[in-house]
């Protein structure tokens, strides 16, 4: 059996929902939502983006594949699909069927690189799911 893609309608190539929550988002904590939402928005011209459940998310058309989520001490840089992407430095959290999310604190080093791959990693996976269903 296949599964099902999750899907969302109206994203837009860029949407002024997710600038003004940006704004509202300010500080150390938006400062680290916004530059890991930057990563995601330019990984490739297909991304999509739309404000989902309060916070910020990226797709692939209307798939989506990643997100930032600001919380009192922490950002969350989450991925729908995070159970199945490879995690090698061990930086995904969450025990959900399907998603999973990194925690970004102010002043904790941040694996970046490794971010940047699991970034990668999700927009290829959804790329994959939505080319072959």
């Amino acid at each position: 059996m296949k599964a099902e893609i999750l899907r969302f309608d109206g994203a837009v190539e860029r949407d002024p929902a997710i600038d003004a929550w940006m704004d509202e988002h300010r500080g150390e904590l938006g400062s680290i939502a916004q530059a890991w939402f930057e990563v995601m928005r330019r990984c490739g011209d297909e991304v999509r983006e739309l404000l989902h459940d309060g916070c910020p998310v990226v797709c692939l058309g209307d798939a989506p594949f990643g997100y930032v989520n600001v919380f009192t001490a922490h950002v969350n840089v989450g991925f729908f699909h995070g159970a199945a992407l490879p995690d090698p430095a061990r930086l995904l959290q969450g025990t959900g069927r399907f998603m999973r999310h990194v925690k970004l604190k102010p002043g904790m080093e941040a694996n970046t690189s490794a971010l940047n791959r699991l970034i990668e990693a999700a927009y290829a996976d959804i790329k994959a799911r939505v080319e072959h269903g």
